[in-house]
């Protein structure tokens, strides 16, 4: 079952967990779990995505209960207006206290077909909530350096907050693709848990049909409970 966090006649929000693909595609043909379908069979009724979550992220998903929704929500996702989305990640090494990151990013090969600018503005906002020292050893040093941030998209770019910690040298960990392998599976070893350590925490918007404002909020879950230490630089 999942952890439907909110529901009106209009949206439904659920809790994604890490490792679930939103709805069907042809990038993960080997896939059969979505979270559209279970989603669909858990309600007894259709559900439209409005927006995305990578397959290893967790967190904050919201789908349209009717077509005429999808298509306002899907309006507001993309233009951005009146949208704030706060993610957590842990990254590579200890960055700055806060930062701004103004990097324009390459739109991805699969989304080729589209026919606007292939490079498009990006940008994100950081802040460092912990910093930590696993003891694992890195070259000379007997530990590595890790962080716990708070990331916020001031665009919505695909894969646009992994891409970015990797510009800026900090790549999240447990990332396939835009983060380090010797470091992912030295971190996934240590706590005996793989996964990527992003998670959607926050989507503040104002309600497509009713106009109020809608602030949902969910919390990492009990694994992340190991990034609390704290270690001063």
């Amino acid at each position: 079952m999942l952890d439907v966090v909110y529901q009106d006649p209009y949206l439904v929000a659920i809790d994604k967990p890490p490792g679930l693909l939103v709805h069907r595609t042809g990038l993960d043909a080997g896939e059969t779990r979505f979270a559209m379908q279970l989603l669909r069979d858990q309600l007894g009724r259709h559900v439209w995505p409005v927006h995305r979550l990578d397959k290893g992220t967790s967190g904050l998903l919201l789908f349209a209960l009717d077509a005429h929704t999808a298509r306002l929500t899907a309006q507001a996702f993309e233009h951005g207006a009146g949208l704030h989305k706060t993610y957590q990640a842990v990254v590579r090494g200890w960055p700055a206290d806060e930062g701004h990151i103004d990097h324009p990013l390459r739109r991805l090969p699969d989304d080729a077909r589209d026919t606007r600018e292939q490079v498009q503005s990006a940008q994100t906002r950081y802040r460092t909530l912990v910093r930590l020292t696993l003891p694992i050893p890195h070259g000379p040093h007997p530990g590595t350096r890790l962080a716990k941030v708070e990331l916020q998209p001031l665009t919505g770019r695909r894969h646009q907050l992994r891409r970015h910690m990797k510009h800026i040298a900090h790549p999240i960990v447990g990332d396939a693709t835009h983060g380090k392998g010797p470091l992912n599976r030295a971190v996934a070893q240590h706590l005996g848990l793989q996964r990527l350590w992003l998670h959607a925490t926050t989507l503040c918007l104002t309600h497509p049909v009713t106009g109020l404002a809608l602030n949902l909020h969910v919390p990492p879950g009990p694994e992340w409970a190991v990034w609390t230490g704290h270690v001063d630089p």
